[in-house]
């Protein structure tokens, strides 16, 4: 399915192939242009591999909600969409089996029951859960829970399956895939850029950056100063539990970043958290790690006596706003981007890679996307390297 060289000539190149880099080429092939997707490393190796595979909705009423809201109705079509492209249906693993956000203490009781209000409001579906419902679909938790509402919308999908599936239908459109080709260098070529891997140089009117993380350094080679800083996830995957939570749990209204407990359908249970401040260190912390479990075992006691046979971390780009960045530099023409979902580009990717494809060729697209383009107000996207 993957190729050793680059072509010489192509409409696009994607720079990046995790789920959302895959779902921009899908995307952009569907509509009729060549493609090509590079990574620096293995295809989906990045914060698609290492991550929990969240379809969340339970964000903040806003743009954020709007793009995850309208990602969860292209992820119940997906797997039908590639399939007319497959020559079978493939297994995303989609679990729509919600999530429940739980607050311990009065002050985090009260934030929970405010967004709550406000996501209703809104027309998300939010239940609220008596002590019983939560027993049964999270067992185990601290005794100073004193609030729970349940997302009906939430779903899981296999990150990586997912991610292959998608690239294998771009193929199928004519997509070209070289894993292991990191960028050398990026560089204007009429209305277009020339873009220098190491699978060979190749000159397209359209590079899109969507390496999470990675892409501000991408972008330097370009000349731009991306507002992009890495943040780090980790994460700790248990033995399995005698008693698993049926749905993933978010500790809400903490002043630290989110702890979730997500079950991983084998009666292991993954444990993560987001938010830290990483520079481009990729080593897992040990002392993180232990913090991570001491704080699970204080949200679910029983976890004590469970072993951890597993720890991981991973890098994804965060900006200023929390919004990812979805659109063309103002500044650069030919150059694109998809990137800057914090942790939540899986879940994200069917719409970024719609509304960038949509965008690319001049489509109106069914979401607007003034609230993630790279020069909305306070988002400095295009900044020449000499003014820095």
């Amino acid at each position: 399915m993957f190729s050793h060289s680059a072509p010489a000539t192509v409409d696009a190149v994607v720079v990046g192939a995790g789920l959302v880099g895959a779902c921009c080429g899908y995307e952009l092939a569907v509509r009729g242009r060549s493609v090509l997707i590079v990574d620096r490393g293995a295809v989906a190796a990045g914060g698609t591999g290492t991550g929990l595979g969240a379809v969340a909705v339970g964000h903040q009423p806003g743009p954020l909600l709007d793009l995850a809201r309208h990602s969860r109705q292209r992820w119940d079509g997906l797997a039908d969409r590639l399939a007319a492209d497959l020559d079978h249906r493939p297994d995303l693993g989609l679990t729509a089996d919600g999530a429940v956000s739980v607050a311990r203490g009065t002050a985090a009781a009260k934030q929970l029951s405010t967004l709550a209000a406000e996501q209703r409001a809104a027309g998300l579906a939010v239940e609220q859960l008596s002590d019983a419902d939560l027993a049964a679909l999270a067992p185990g938790l601290a005794d100073d829970v004193t609030s729970a509402v349940r997302y009906p919308g939430h779903a899981r999908v296999t990150p990586v399956a997912a991610a292959l599936a998608v690239l294998a239908a771009a193929v199928e459109r004519g997509a070209v895939v070289v894993p292991a080709a990191p960028v050398a260098a990026i560089e204007p070529a009429g209305t277009g850029m020339r873009v220098d891997t190491a699978a060979g140089t190749v000159s397209t009117g359209t590079l899109v950056l969507t390496a999470g993380a990675w892409t501000a350094p991408l972008a330097d080679l370009a000349s731009v100063r991306l507002p992009l800083r890495p943040g780090r996830g980790h994460l700790l995957v248990t033995e399995p539990l005698p008693q698993p939570p049926g749905q993933t749990v978010y500790e809400s209204g903490t002043d630290a970043a989110p702890l979730v407990l997500a079950p991983t359908g084998t009666g292991a249970l993954a444990i993560a958290t987001t938010g830290t401040e990483a520079g481009f260190e990729t080593a897992v912390s040990v002392p993180v790690l232990r913090r991570l479990a001491a704080d699970a075992v204080r949200l679910m006691p029983a976890l004590r006596a469970v072993a951890a046979v597993r720890g991981a971390g991973t890098l994804f780009g965060r900006t200023p706003d929390e919004l990812p960045i979805i659109g063309a530099d103002p500044q650069h023409p030919g150059l694109w981007y998809a990137t800057g979902h914090g942790a939540a580009g899986v879940g994200l990717a069917p719409a970024t890679g719609e509304l960038l494809a949509d965008l690319v060729t001049g489509a109106t697209p069914s979401l607007d996307p003034a609230p993630y383009a790279p020069g909305r107000p306070g988002l400095a996207v295009a900044e020449p390297e000499a003014d820095r």
